[in-house]
């Protein structure tokens, strides 16, 4: 199997999880070749974790080869921005990342640019879009549709039939039950319990969730 060039968006503490994920994926299945970091706020030739920093996001943008990029930015709407951004280099491809010990139903469907870090469950008929980031120890239960840029940080709870929209957060160990729609942009506090709808964009926290 050939070992593909990889590069990381994102240079920070979530980077490098990213990095350690990878690590694992490779320990199973040889697949990737981690090339770099690029970040705006790390200097170019700088080492993190051993990785060299390669330079900006608008370097990255300008690449003349074919590249896998993962982008591990946790902001929702940052997130979006960078990979509008990079996808106007059509070199530039946007691999799904699965660590190795989380649980999945074969039927999961699944876009591109996703991050689904260890210990994570997904249970059957899930629908999942394009760079959203699964942290680690979720879980997600049956024909949940998680749309796109949507971010669930670690411990967070999703039960079966949600739908989040676009580009919204769930915070740590948030909890939704069964049968609830998020909106786009919106954003669950950590430890929140949410019992119903909520479409309206903002932040909602507490037992039982509410708008700030």
């Amino acid at each position: 199997m050939d070992i593909k060039k990889l590069v990381i968006v994102g240079a920070g503490g979530f980077g490098r999880e990213i990095f350690w994920m990878i690590e694992r994926i490779n320990q199973k299945y040889r697949l990737w070749n981690v090339e770099g970091f690029f970040d705006d706020a790390v200097a170019k030739k700088n080492v993190v974790n051993e990785i060299p920093v390669l330079g900006t996001i608008e370097d990255l943008r300008r690449s003349q080869e074919k590249i896998g990029v993962v982008c591990a930015i946790g902001s929702a709407a940052v997130r979006k921005k960078i990979i509008k951004n990079l996808k106007e280099n059509s070199l530039l491809y946007f691999p799904n990342l699965m660590d190795p010990l989380i649980c999945f139903s074969q039927d999961l469907k699944i876009g591109e640019g996703n991050l689904i870090c260890a210990g994570t469950i997904l249970t059957t008929n899930i629908t999942l879009g394009n760079f959203n980031i699964i942290n680690l120890s979720c879980t997600i239960g049956h024909d949940v549709i998680v749309e796109d840029f949507v971010t669930v940080y670690p411990g967070a709870n999703i039960s079966g039939n949600v739908k989040i929209g676009t580009e919204s957060e769930l915070g740590t160990g948030a909890k939704i039950i069964q049968g609830k729609t998020i909106g786009n942009k919106v954003i669950i506090g950590a430890g929140a319990v949410v019992v119903k709808d909520f479409m309206e964009q903002g932040t909602y926290v507490g037992v039982p969730a509410r708008k700030l």
